[in-house]
């Protein structure tokens, strides 16, 4: 089976319709295979393919979704909805002996913070106090593994970094810093804006990703998937400001002060995106030949733009972190003095 065919493929998608896994859907028809989708029929912006086949159940009622499936197998199973070790345990019951090859969708959050080596191989140390999704992504990789070792699981497990739609504003709290691009406010920039990061197009994402599908070098191994376009977070912003059109007025903030003010978005940081974090494909590469990403963020940053104004309520902004932007940023404009005591 070649990156370009994947018929006669029975696949199961666990999900469906999320950033990620709605271009892996679309992309997945589209070279043939016979797709089922099991979610729980709730509405979403990302349209299902026509050529998919749903079954409708709640994945995280085991005995319904047993139910729903019957005795069906399939050549592959990926679940773009595990999050923690019970899930994963749950799944293995659910498809050993159902499945040639199970797909696990981890995370580069596994990944050791800060990383001791860039770019980044898929043998680099794991490991990310700062992240409790991180953790329970590792703890279900460990599992897995166990599973593969010990009971020959036929698991591949697949770790995305910053993947992106044309929903998907790559700012914490969405489209609140491009709307204070576009009214002239200052908009935060956490750390000193010069961390390297990687934001990787989702349709990049699914052509390497349905690579892996079916192919029997691809079980027992693990994978990341990126674009190899590498930006600062600066850069990031002022890409995204170009799109709105607007010259942004840009304020850096420690993000041990934003973890301080608010330890979720902290989270989000100190476990994350304060970390320079590029990638090596190669490994991908070595199974899905010819593969590279071919978007850049430019390009995602105008579509990105264009979803939102093609519909006033997409423009949601959060008022409390805006607020709380507001705050950080006059502690922290140049020029501001340092707290007394």
């Amino acid at each position: 089976m070649t990156m370009s065919d994947l018929k006669g493929l029975k696949a199961l998608f666990i999900g469906g319709t999320g950033v990620i896994s709605s271009a892996c859907s679309r992309r997945a028809v589209e070279l043939g295979a016979d797709l089922h989708l099991l979610n729980r029929n709730v509405s979403s912006t990302r349209p299902i393919p026509d050529e998919a086949t749903v079954i409708t159940a709640d994945v995280r009622d085991a005995d319904q979704t047993r139910a729903a499936l019957k005795d069906q197998e399939f050549d592959v199973v990926v679940n773009f909805l595990n999050f923690t070790p019970e899930h994963v345990a749950r799944d293995i019951d659910l498809f050993t002996g159902r499945t040639r090859q199970y797909v696990f969708i981890s995370s580069a959050a596994t990944y050791q913070r800060p990383p001791g080596h860039l770019p980044l191989v898929e043998s680099a140390p794991l490991g990310n106090p700062h992240s409790a999704y991180g953790r329970d992504k590792i703890a279900c990789e460990e599992l897995l593994g166990r599973a593969h070792h010990e009971e020959r699981f036929p698991v591949t497990i697949v770790r995305p970094s910053h993947t992106y739609d044309r929903t998907a504003v790559p700012f914490d709290g969405g489209w609140t810093a491009v709307d204070r691009m576009r009214r002239g406010k200052e908009v935060l920039v956490h750390g000193d804006g010069t961390s390297l990061w990687t934001l990787t197009h989702h349709t990049d994402f699914a052509r390497a990703f349905t690579g892996l599908l079916g192919n029997p070098a691809a079980v027992g191994e693990t994978f990341h998937i990126t674009s190899d376009e590498v930006l600062s977070w600066d850069q990031i912003y002022l890409i995204v400001a170009e799109a709105v059109g607007v010259e942004p007025r840009l304020v850096h903030v420690p993000s041990d002060a934003v973890a301080a003010a608010d330890p979720r978005w902290g989270e989000e940081l100190l476990g994350d995106k304060a970390h320079s974090m590029v990638f090596d494909n190669s490994k991908i590469r070595r199974i899905v030949p010819g593969f590279t990403a071919e978007i850049p963020f430019s390009e995602g940053a105008r579509e990105i733009v264009a979803w939102y104004d093609a519909d006033p309520g997409r423009r949601v902004v959060d008022a409390r972190l805006n607020a709380l932007m507001d705050r950080l940023i006059d502690a922290h404009r140049p020029g501001t003095p340092p707290p007394v005591g």
